[in-house]
Formats: structure tokens, sequence, C-alpha cells
């Protein structure tokens, strides 16, 4: 008898336990929803049961009942920027959610340089950390980070928490959205939500459904469990699954992403990768066209681990722009590292990934933009590089010249140019040892300075001619380069 009771005491805590709200752990004290918008809000309750939602921002109270798997969803009413405000969730039980603002919502994701904390990598610091953890607290910067996660099949919540900037959340924290969500702080002076969804050496495949692969016949199309213990952060579908898939539905206003270098050896497809994973991060999120900013990788002696021609990739993240409906590159050609594939210049990343967002999508006037190459005409011995986006002309970063253009005839063969200078918008290239130029390149090389600026920003390195160069394959001996803990 005395067993029995036990049993049914169990069952009964068991029930209990079932009919208790749990919400994603995204939903929870802390956190920011986007101002002035319809916001999602989901959970699991007992099936069946009934639940009520109050916001206290305008008193109101929604009722919603769980479906047969337990799981409820609704969607509220957010007024503009504020707070802070709780909502309520009741249904046997009572949870609150407390000190909730309302602002804007950004989502940051890619490999190590967006996973960076501002406390750096072993032997791998980010310029100005201690200056910026003296100063970082901010009451309405709010950081969330989802834990690396790898799973062979859609989980349906993250680990993680969301923190108020000061210097402890911010040390361990992407230094890149960090320095983005400051940005964005400063200039529109309400809250900022940023939840950082990234891994170490991620190949964008990982961020990507196995529908979405179907038109990249190079990539598994049949993924394993034993790739995903085996590839981990690499394995096709592993990071959609694991860290994204959960998040998808949280009203947000765009995203942001730094991502590149471990598709250096698959360059050849990387733009319509990119945009396939775009198009069905939005086909999944349902609020249409959002705003998609991007990083192009930093310049980087990619011998030492046995790989070349990243500048192949930079160049497939430049034609991505064209790819992609309201997306912008950021270029970073002057904030490389050459012995480092960690650059330490975190600051300008996020700085010009919201200089792209304060523009393009709250329409701030008087920011800069990044020039792009247009096209090239020759006058006699010279060529004549013109640019789109160039109002405030172009310069060099040190001087009148700079050594990063090259030259070639009709064989194809590259000789440095001899006199480079700069009229107005346009840039001029010789080369005594070309007589008859047929292209030219800039900066075409893994490791490079970027020298040639538009208004304070840097130019993408680019090429006139489309001529194939190889790229080496990855040395398997080198490991985990991205990941270096």
């Amino acid at each position: 008898m005395k067993r029995l009771f036990t049993w049914l005491m169990a069952i009964g805590a068991v029930a209990l336990m079932q009919a208790k709200v749990r919400l994603p752990q995204f939903f929870a004290d802390n956190m920011v929803l986007q101002q002035q918008s319809k916001c999602n809000l989901w959970g699991w309750a007992k099936p069946g049961q009934q639940v009520s939602v109050s916001t206290s921002w305008d008193k109101k109270t929604y009722m919603v009942t769980a479906r047969k798997d337990g799981l409820f969803s609704l969607t509220v009413q957010t007024p503009a920027a504020g707070g802070p405000y709780f909502i309520g969730f009741k249904d046997q039980d009572y949870v609150q959610l407390q000190n909730v603002m309302i602002g804007e919502v950004w989502i940051c994701s890619g490999q190590s340089n967006m996973e960076m904390q501002m406390k750096g990598f072993k032997q791998q610091p980010v310029e100005g950390t201690t200056e910026e953890l003296l100063r970082c607290k901010d009451t309405q910067l709010r950081l969330f980070t989802v834990k690396r996660h790898a799973s062979l099949t859609p989980v349906d919540d993250v680990t993680g928490h969301w923190d108020e900037a000061n210097a402890a959340s911010v040390r361990d924290f992407s230094a890149t959205a960090y320095y983005f969500g400051k940005a964005l702080r400063s200039t529109l002076g309400v809250p900022v939500g940023l939840i950082v969804t990234s891994w170490g050496g991620s190949a964008c495949e990982a961020w990507m459904q196995a529908d979405w692969l179907k038109a990249f016949p190079k990539v598994n199309q049949h993924v394993t469990q034993q790739d995903v213990d085996k590839l981990k952060q690499r394995c096709p579908t592993a990071l959609y699954n694991g860290q994204l898939k959960p998040l998808i539905g949280y009203t947000m206003k765009g995203a942001i992403w730094y991502q590149g270098e471990d598709n250096i050896p698959r360059y050849d497809y990387y733009a319509p990768l990119l945009a396939r994973m775009v198009q069905g991060w939005r086909e999944d999120w349902k609020q249409g066209d959002f705003p998609f900013y991007y990083c192009q990788i930093a310049p980087y002696d990619y011998s030492i681990i046995g790989w070349k021609d990243s500048q192949m990739l930079r160049e497939q993240q430049l034609k991505a722009e064209t790819l992609i409906p309201n997306a912008r590159m950021a270029v970073l050609m002057d904030a490389g590292l050459e012995y480092g594939i960690h650059p330490r210049k975190k600051r300008q990343a996020g700085e010009r990934l919201a200089l792209l967002a304060l523009t393009n999508s709250y329409d701030v006037k008087g920011l800069p933009d990044f020039a792009v190459y247009k096209e090239m005409t020759i006058q006699n011995d010279t060529c004549v590089i013109a640019f789109d986006r160039s109002k405030e002309w172009v310069y060099f970063e040190h001087g009148t010249t700079s050594k990063n253009f090259e030259v070639a005839g009709s064989d194809r063969v590259f000789h440095p140019a001899t006199k480079v200078w700069v009229s107005r918008n346009r840039v001029y290239v010789k080369c005594d040892a070309v007589k008859r130029p047929a292209a030219v390149r800039y900066a075409w090389h893994d490791w490079v300075e970027g020298d040639l600026m538009h208004d304070g920003l840097p130019v993408s390195s680019f090429r006139t001619d489309n001529w194939d160069t190889p790229v080496a394959k990855p040395n398997a001996t080198k490991g985990d380069y991205n990941n270096p803990r």
C-alpha cells in the first residue's frame, strides 16, 4: 500500500510539472521585444490547457489554448520603445517575466569572428577591451548568447540567458555584436537586444536546412548522426537544427552575419549559397525581406594553415550583395591581421555593420557609405577604374599612391603597377611592363593592408577580369583552425 501511495504521488508530481507553463529560455527576465510590432510569444503547457498572457504596457490579457502537443503561441502588440515592463503567463500556476524592455532586436550569427568575445581568445586579444569594459555599463543594452549545440534534428529550445550590459556580461559577449549594439543604442536612443548564435569554424552549410542544400550537389545531402558527431559545426544543417531553429519566430528587426573563412576551399558557389541561406531564413521567419548585413572576411596570411586565394571568397561575398535583397556588406580590408585569422579590430566590424543598419534600416542621414568597383576603361597604356557609391571621391590611406595594384595584358601575367594615382572618384593605373593592359587587380592576395578608401571606409579588393584562379585544398592536419579553444 505504501509503495502504491508513493507511486501515485510521483505521478501527481509529474502531472503538476507538466501543467506548469514552460517558456523557451530566450523568453525570460531582461529580454527585449521588438517595438511597434506584433511580437510572437510561445511556450508549452498541459495539452488542452487554457493559458492567459498579460502585458503590463497596455494592461491587456490574451487567452490561448495549448495544442495536443502542449505548444501554445500568440502575438502581442508592442508599443514604441520603452520599459521596463512585465509579462505574465498563467495556467494553473503563474510565471512572470520581469524587467522586459521594448526596443530593437537583432540576431547575430556566424563563425569565430562573430563568436569572439570581448575578452578575446587565448593569446588573441580584442583591441581596446580594457578601456571598453570600464565604460560599457548600459541597462538598456541586453545580451543573450546561445550555447553551442549541433543536432541532427531540429530542437525546440536553446541554452542561454539575458543580461544587461556591464563589465562581466560584455567581457563574455561577442565583441562584433557588442559594438554593433552599442552604436545603435547611441544613435537611436532606444533599448537594444542582441541574440548571438554562432560557433567558431562553422560552415555556411551548417546554418541551412537540408532542403535548401539540394541545389548544391557538392554538399553532403544525407547527413547522419555520425556526421554530426565528427564534423559538429561544419556538418550541413547541424547548427540550423541546434542553434537557429529554436529562435525562428522571435520577432526582430534583422540579422548580422560574420562568416566565410571555413568556406574558402569551396568559394566557387559561396554567393548563391549565402543567398539561399538568407532566403530560407526569411521564409521561415515570415517577416518578409528583413535586413541582412554581413562582414566581408578580413585579410590574413592563409598559407599559415595551408590555404590560399581567400580573395576569391571575398569576391563571392561582394557578389552576394547583388543576389540578396535588402542586404549590404561591411568591408574590413584595413582591419585584418597578417598572422591571425581573428583580427583584433572588432570595433570596426561592429560599427561598420551598424553604419549599414542605421543608413538602410533606420534612415539615419549623413553617414558614410562603402564605395564599390564599377568598371574599367583603357586610355592608351593607362587603366581607369570607376566606382559606384563614391560621392566623396576615393583616396589612398597612406599618401598619394598605392602598391596594391597589379596589371596584366592579354597573356594574363600580372605585374605590379609602376604608377597609381587618383583624380576625383577615378583611380588611374599604369605598368611599364604592360604596354597594352587588359586587366587590373586591387589587393588581390590573402594578406594585404587595404589602402583604397572612400569617406573613411575601405573599398573591397576587386579584379576587372574573370580569369580563373585555383584555390588550394585545406590542410587536414591543421585541425579546427577557427576554434582555438
